[in-house]
């Protein structure tokens, strides 16, 4: 059985020009420089259309790499054993970007509570009111990425929790979109 949560459009896919890049687990493990290097690929192949403007290229690239960025370190920190694998693709006005990857079944749980909370409250509250709890020491942080992104960068998220495999382990998609600037201007 499969469980949406967010912005059920956006589970419909990443478009059809799509760059799809694989992170295998192997000899080499996934660690958190993977994510770095993934996330600054992504951000210029995005913002290299838009280096007529130094500004408008800056912006693009911060935008679109702090998004990849949060996206893989969540699967990387969340996964279980497995590869990853991130899509990326612009149209129009908007970057979209999948990240898939495998989970167990307790973080499925735990990710699903917090998602039931973030995807139906005003981002911008919520990301206040978890600093607020972190200053004085009530919460662990779970969730700050993804709530700054939507409250302070506009982004919007989809996330497609799959069926438990044999191994336990549950596959995991993560959609997201973010507004990026009119190619004429």
């Amino acid at each position: 059985m499969t469980a949406l949560y967010g912005v059920a459009d956006l589970a419909i896919g990443t478009g059809e020009s799509v760059a799809r890049l694989r992170l295998f687990d192997g000899p080499l493990d996934l660690s958190w420089k993977h994510c770095a290097i993934t996330s600054d690929f992504v951000a210029e192949l995005v913002a290299l259309r838009y280096r007529v403007s130094r500004n408008t290229y800056k912006e693009v690239r911060h935008n679109v790499g702090y998004l990849t960025n949060e996206l893989v370190e969540n699967a990387v920190k969340f996964r279980v054993a497995g590869e990853i694998i991130v899509e990326a693709s612009l149209e129009a006005n908007t970057f979209r970007a999948k990240v898939s990857n495998f989970i167990d079944k307790e973080t499925a749980t735990q990710f699903q509570g917090l998602l039931s909370e973030i995807s139906t409250g005003d981002p911008g509250e919520l990301l206040i009111e978890r600093i607020e709890a972190n200053a004085i020491g009530g919460e662990s942080g779970s969730g700050l990425g993804l709530l700054t992104l939507m409250s302070d960068y506009g982004v919007h998220f989809a996330w497609v929790f799959g069926s438990a495999e044999q191994t336990g382990a549950i596959a995991l998609e993560t959609y997201a979109s973010i507004a990026v600037p009119d190619m004429s201007n």
